[in-house]
């Protein structure tokens, strides 16, 4: 019905109320207080609109990947290895067809002309070996070969710790020989490995249950953490016992005559073992009369002569003096040879190759072999292995004690991954002191180099338990432990507790270095852990030299770096360069250089400059917002899209390859669950 009431008798409307005003602007205390970095007003952006994720994790509207079953993958392969792109190498590097020593048997396609027909185009820059005045081992298929240039002269690579190829197939045939670590197990009451199955890839026991020739038990009162043996019928040995009590020990009864025999039984089976092997590692001698190279008196049994071990005293061992020295962490993946190479010239003093398992190790793979890689540049440089029992990590260190070139071995006890946690190896050590106990006292004994080893705070939060472990482990045999301030369950969420850090610090001999880890991501933060503290010897820098590099140079020379994108571009060169020296100048080298690359960006845009804060210096767990840089080229350093990080490796290593996708291997600020505690 229309409204017939005249229009002085309508009631008014109601006032429209002003639209308020914005709110205030958090201050840079409650931002910080926040956790969220405190960026200046006049740098702040909305966050850029993107598509939501589907169920799969892929933004809505994106192609979706291609599942391919075995069956692909296989026919893949063989039309890739049939592809006129693989040239011989033999080829490639002369020019000359003939080269090939296997002729028509080759592999690899000898057709250059068909080759160069598809060779993608050089790309712009120089061949890193013409800079270096080295001919390129790549030649025709090197990406900078317009750049080449014949007037120059062989050269040595600046790499060592390579594999060879005898060692390899010795390893492969498990006919290499670890007198030191055999010799050691038995001098601690432990089965000795006999055999150790070629076919397992990782750090797994569980199939050698029923494996009467793998085994690992300790004879002590860590009962628990023994490994399924096949029993051995042992019978009372008279003369055995007579003889022990001619040297002063005690009669031998119950299960001690069982370990007696059973190592008596080993010793034998070895010494056949070595007798039929062709390896000799030089450093000790084949007569089973001789220990460590000096001669066992006759009258003593067998069984007993591993109570003459020559284990090396900690004073005649190498001295490392970690004092405020700057030590770049032994980090996954991103920590290769190229990334360490460009932190030794930002200013860090010692490095570490990635961790290595032992098995793959034992096993000669070339893959884990590379991360022993040792550039001449690192003049201070230890490896970083990772086991689950005494004899594996033993004949581990002796294998690279033989093999390779370094300063210092470290065992990892603290790695918090799932894989490793499963195998009972990393940081599922730090529920097992007495395998800690066996595993360091094995392992201190086959090197004269110093032994490290580095542990997290505890497995569950709120169960510390390293301070138990920093006051005899020097008695064990280490020279210096890591204590990163963060139990397994934390992961790298929350903060470091330095203050238990501390606590184990004053625990410690005075002659065992004790290294903190944790958060270091200014100078402030270095000073303030190592001067504040005349106990913790030096810091080790881990997600804070994959943030910001240059994280050294600020450290000695004490100032927040206000470091431009340019600067940075200039650091990302660098690495560039160094990749394609590591991994290659072909087309598969420069693919491989991209993708560690594109690992490392997905760190470094965590980075905030420092002309950009209202809060200086910048903390490891502020959550960046959306922000724009002061030109762009740091707008796009600082972004976190994938899309992005391809660019600038596009400018670095020109157009990806067609179909180019990449996603980061790492979450790394990433909680545990519920379930383990």
């Amino acid at each position: 019905m229309a409204d017939t009431a005249p229009a002085e008798d309508r009631p008014e409307p109601c006032p429209v109320a002003a639209d308020p005003s914005p709110p205030p602007l958090p201050t840079p205390e409650e931002l910080v207080a926040r956790a969220v970095a405190p960026v200046k007003a006049a740098f702040l952006r909305p966050p850029p609109v993107r598509d939501a994720p589907g169920e799969d994790g892929r933004a809505s509207g994106a192609v979706p990947l291609e599942k391919k079953s075995k069956r692909q993958f296989r026919r893949d392969r063989k039309q890739e290895q049939e592809s006129v792109l693989r040239l011989c190498v033999g080829v490639a590097k002369s020019g000359n067809v003939d080269a090939c020593k296997f002729g028509a048997s080759c592999r690899f396609t000898h057709d250059i002309d068909a080759y160069l027909a598809q060779k993608p185009a050089d790309l712009e820059g120089t061949c890193p070996f013409t800079v270096l005045g080295q001919p390129c081992p790549y030649g025709l298929t090197c990406r900078f070969f317009g750049t080449h240039k014949d007037d120059h002269a062989p050269s040595e690579s600046h790499e060592i710790n390579t594999l060879s190829k005898d060692v390899q197939k010795l390893l492969w045939k498990t006919r290499y020989k670890f007198p030191r670590a055999s010799e050691q197990i038995k001098h601690l009451g432990l089965k000795e490995v006999i055999k150790i199955k070629a076919g397992a890839a990782t750090e797994d026991r569980s199939a050698d249950h029923d494996n009467p020739d793998v085994s690992c038990e300790l004879n002590g009162d860590d009962k628990t953490e023994s490994s399924c043996n096949a029993p051995v019928n042992v019978e009372h040995d008279s003369n055995l016992c007579e003889e022990m009590d001619k040297l002063g020990g005690e009669p031998l009864v119950g299960d001690s005559v069982a370990r007696a025999a059973k190592k008596s039984k080993i010793e034998v089976v070895e010494i056949n073992k070595e007798a039929a092997g062709t390896h000799d590692n030089k450093a000790y001698p084949e007569d089973p009369n001789l220990v460590n190279g000096s001669e066992v008196p006759s009258n003593i049994p067998s069984s007993c002569r591993v109570d003459l071990v020559a284990t090396p005293h900690l004073r005649e061992r190498k001295i490392i003096d970690f004092r405020e020295k700057l030590y770049l962490a032994p980090l996954t993946t991103v920590g290769n040879l190229p990334f360490r190479r460009l932190c030794k010239t930002l200013g860090a003093d010692i490095t570490c190759g990635e961790m290595a398992m032992c098995t793959n190790l034992m096993q000669g793979q070339a893959s884990e072999w590379a991360l022993l890689r040792r550039h001449s540049s690192e003049d201070l440089f230890g490896v970083q292995i990772c086991g689950a029992f005494p004899d594996t990590v033993a004949r581990t260190i002796e294998l690279v004690d033989n093999e390779c070139s370094f300063d210092f071995v470290d065992i990892n006890m603290g790695c918090p991954i799932d894989v490793v946690v499963n195998k009972g190896a990393g940081s599922s050590l730090l529920n097992k002191p007495m395998r800690i106990k066996s595993i360091v006292q094995a392992s201190s004994a086959v090197t004269k180099r110093p032994l490290t080893v580095k542990v997290r705070t505890a497995f569950f939060e709120g169960r510390n338990r390293a301070d138990s472990l920093v006051s005899d482990i020097y008695d064990w045999g280490a020279s210096a432990i890591t204590i990163h301030g963060r139990s397994r369950q934390q992961r790298y969420s929350k903060n470091a507790d330095w203050d238990y850090i501390n606590q184990c610090a004053q625990k410690a001999p005075d002659d065992l270095h004790v290294i903190g880890n944790g958060d270091i991501f200014s100078f402030t933060d270095w000073n303030r852990h190592v001067s504040g503290s005349s106990k913790i010897s030096t810091c080790m820098i881990a997600r804070g030299a994959l943030v910001k590099p240059w994280i050294f140079t600020e450290i000695k020379e004490e100032r927040d770096w206000d470091i431009t994108s340019g600067e940075r571009l200039s650091i990302l060169k660098d690495f560039t360069r160094f990749g394609l020296e590591h991994w290659g100048s072909d087309t598969k080298g420069v693919e491989t250089t991209r993708h560690f690359l594109l690992e490392w960006l997905s760190y470094t845009c965590r980075y905030i400059p420092v002309g950009l804060l209202d809060v200086v210096p910048q903390r490891l767990n502020w959550r960046p917002p959306s922000y724009c840089g002061r030109d762009d080229l740091e707008t796009m350093m600082a972004s976190d899209s994938a899309a992005d990080w391809v660019r600038i490796s596009e400018l670095l290593l020109g157009k990806v390859p067609e179909g180019f996708t990449f996603a980061p291997k790492h979450k790394s600020n990433s909680y545990d669950r519920a379930e383990n505690g």
